[in-house]
């Protein structure tokens, strides 16, 4: 009894590593479908490679290592970090880093700009419509909390 319990155990550690390793393999017919979703062959052949592998005692890096020997780098979901795909795994945060450095350029020219328009009026110079638009929108207090009147709703 006790053997039987071990083998069905073994057996479901087996089909979980094996499912785990074909939800993260490229199926090279589909291509945008995992070897674990995809009906094609291939991907039948790989399902069952993958678990013959497990069954022979190999490791999940090294079955991902054969895979990737056998059918080249695009086979795998994830592409490991090297100087060839540094540049896919640092692009999101090179966009964010340059999208805050245009977020904050942007807030300090236009303190810059207020500075020169008050400096401006301070001379004498005229402002731009747009530049007085500006200005009132700055120096205008907010309404104060609680004051409604029945019409201002």
């Amino acid at each position: 009894m006790e053997k039987e319990d071990e083998a069905v155990k073994n057996a479901q550690v087996v089909e979980a590593r094996a499912r785990n390793i074909s939800h993260n393999v490229r199926c090279t017919d589909c291509g945008s479908q995992s070897i674990e979703d995809s009906q094609a062959d291939v991907a039948i052949l790989l399902r069952k490679l993958i678990r013959d592998e497990i069954r022979s005692g190999k490791s999940d890096k090294e079955i991902f290592k054969k895979l990737e020997d056998d059918f080249g780098e695009t086979v795998l979901y994830a592409p490991r970090f090297d100087l060839q795909t540094a540049a896919l795994w640092l692009s999101p945060f090179l966009v964010a880093g340059g999208a805050a450095g245009v977020w904050a350029y942007q807030k300090h020219r236009q303190k810059t700009n207020v500075h020169i328009m008050a400096l401006n009026l301070v001379r004498g110079v005229p402002l731009t419509p747009r530049e007085r638009e500006t200005m009132l929108d700055i120096l205008t207090p907010p309404p104060a909390p609680g004051r409604r009147r029945w019409w201002g709703l």
